[in-house]
């Protein structure tokens, strides 16, 4: 197997490792249009990063993050919907960044590459961010696992329980932020989301416990990963998004089954 071949594989592996625990949350308290805010945010960021001289990815976590804390903050204000707030900001985010780089002549952007991602050309310091970046989002995720995981099931309760529930909201929030941001590279902006729902949807249906609900998820991406970029290798197909047709199509064949019954 060529070198690129295997250093692709180590990052959707990384990538699956963590986006699938998170993205059992994300599909829990249904904020799939949240993480999908964030990644058209991340557009924004890599504008941003290069126009000022800074590293893209530094840009991409930072601006993903501050529109976190701005949501976390908005949240609270009844005058609007939550939904609306999220479409105008994933829309308009997304919108500004592209007007940006429109305005960036000095510097050759490939935008292909940051809206669908170039897995291929992951490099060792890209895995060092990946996995660096995923054992702290995991070593936080296990810290908050309890807490969060009452929240899912009754926000209000788990306030009662004494459980720091605003504190907890915005950590889950940035870590999603980071995580956007640092797998950006693998399927690309407008795909990230899928690598957060998709898995984590495919394997509610086998799951009986929450613990075991985020390890099927992270099987299940990385079973994505592999598929997408066999199928990437063999056919000479685009990666990222070979990756995330590979994962849609886990999740309608275990899904027949079930569609069948319930028809029946």
């Amino acid at each position: 197997m060529d070198d690129f071949l295997i250093l692709a594989l180590a990052a959707g592996i990384g990538v699956s490792m963590v986006a699938g625990p998170l993205g059992c949350f994300l599909v829990w308290r249904r904020m799939s249009y949240f993480g999908a805010t964030l990644s058209h945010t991340a557009l924004l960021g890599v504008a941003l990063g290069i126009l000022f001289g800074f590293n893209p990815l530094v840009g991409v976590v930072v601006t993903c993050m501050v529109v976190a804390v701005a949501l976390f903050s908005m949240e609270r204000d009844t005058r609007f919907a939550s939904d609306t707030i999220l479409g105008i900001l994933a829309h308009g985010m997304l919108a500004i960044g592209l007007v940006l780089i429109a305005f960036i002549e000095s510097f050759r952007i490939d935008i292909m590459s940051y809206l669908f991602g170039d897995i291929l050309a992951v490099s060792e310091g890209d895995l060092i961010s990946i996995y660096g970046g995923g054992v702290v989002c995991l070593a936080l995720l296990a810290f908050i696992w309890r807490g969060l995981l009452s929240m899912s099931v009754d926000e209000e309760l788990a306030l009662v329980e004494g459980i720091p529930v605003n504190a907890i909201r915005l950590v889950f929030m940035l870590m999603i932020a980071f995580v956007i941001a640092v797998a950006m590279k693998i399927v690309g902006i407008l795909l990230i989301i899928s690598m957060l729902i998709i898995p984590p949807a495919t394997a509610r249906r086998f799951s009986r416990t929450p613990e075991q609900m985020a390890v099927y998820a992270i099987f299940v991406g990385c079973l994505s990963v592999v598929g997408g970029l066999t199928a990437s290798a063999t056919i000479d197909t685009p990666a990222g998004p070979s990756i995330v047709v590979f994962s849609m199509i886990l999740f309608f064949c275990t899904a027949m089954p079930g569609l069948a019954r319930y028809r029946a």
